[in-house]
C-alpha cells in the first residue's frame, strides 16, 4: 500500500483537496484509478490499497475522505468491508466499483455510506462526473435552510442517467473488448485481432478501440513491417 503524507489539508470542512483512498485489487486498474482522480480538480488520491486489510491499515494511519472501492477484494467483499469500518468509527464515502449488476447489492449500500456506482469498465469522463457530483455534495456542510436545500444536496448525487457511451457502442461490447485488450498486454491488439477475439466486424472493433484511447485507457501506435500503410496497433495503460 502506498500513500501520500498522512498531514495533508482537506476533508470535511477543510479548504484542501479531498482526500481518496484507491482501494482495487488489479495493479494496472488501481494505477489507472490514482491517475484518473489526479486528473480532477478538487481531489487527490492519497493512497492505494489492494486488499481490505491494506485499506483498514491505510485508514488507521491516515484521514481519507472518500473511498473509491472495488466490492470483489481477495480477502472480503467491498461492502463487508464498508460495514466493517462504519462499525470501528471510520466514516469516508465510498463510491462503489463493480462489474455486477444486482440491484439488491445497491440497496445494501446506500445504508454503508456508498453515495456512488460505478460500473466496470469505465472511462476517465465517467468517473470524473461522479467525483464532481460527489463534490458537490461534499461542500454542502453546515444546516440547511430548508426541504429544498436538502432536496439539492442530495440531487447533486444523482447522475441524469447512466453515462452515454457513443452512438452505436454498448456497454457489454466494450466490457469484453476491454477485456480482450487487457489480456493480451504488453503485445497489443489490431482492430482485425480484436474483431477476430471478440466476434465483431473491424470497423466495430476500430471504434472500441478508439474510444478506449480518447478515455485514456489504451494507446496506439503504427504497426511497421508490413506491406503498404501501417496498420494501428492498441495496448491496454494504466
Amino acid at each position: 500500500m502506498t500513500g501520500a503524507d498522512a498531514g495533508e489539508t482537506g476533508g470535511a470542512g477543510g479548504s484542501g483537496p479531498i482526500r481518496v483512498l484507491i482501494v482495487e485489487d488489479d495493479p494496472v486498474a488501481a494505477d489507472a484509478h490514482v491517475m484518473y482522480v489526479g486528473r480532477v480538480p478538487g481531489f487527490t488520491a492519497v493512497g492505494k490499497a489492494h486488499s481490505g486489510a491494506e485499506a483498514r491499515r491505510a485508514l488507521d494511519r491516515m484521514p481519507v475522505d472518500l473511498l473509491l472501492l472495488d466490492l470483489h477484494l481477495p480477502d472480503v467483499h467491498g461492502l463487508q468491508l464498508a460495514r466493517s469500518l462504519r462499525a470501528a468509527g471510520h466514516h469516508a464515502d465510498v463510491i462503489a466499483v463493480t462489474s455486477a449488476r444486482d440491484l439488491a447489492v445497491v440497496r445494501e449500500g446506500v445504508s454503508l455510506g456508498v453515495v456512488q456506482y460505478v460500473l466496470k469498465p469505465f472511462t476517465f469522463a465517467t468517473l470524473r462526473d461522479r467525483l464532481v457530483r460527489y463534490a458537490e455534495f461534499h461542500a454542502s456542510v453546515g444546516e440547511a435552510s430548508g426541504q429544498d436545500e436538502v432536496d439539492r444536496a442530495l440531487a447533486a448525487l444523482r447522475a441524469p442517467g447512466p453515462a452515454a457511451l457513443p452512438k452505436g457502442l454498448s456497454g457489454p461490447t466494450l466490457e469484453r473488448v476491454t477485456r480482450a485488450l487487457r489480456d493480451t498486454a504488453p503485445e497489443g491488439l489490431t482492430a482485425t485481432g480484436l474483431a477476430e477475439a471478440v466476434g465483431i466486424s473491424r470497423i466495430t472493433a476500430r471504434r472500441y478501440l478508439e474510444h478506449l484511447v480518447t478515455g485514456g485507457r489504451a494507446t496506439r501506435s503504427p504497426l511497421y513491417g508490413q506491406v503498404g500503410r501501417p496498420e494501428l496497433i492498441y495496448r491496454w495503460t494504466s
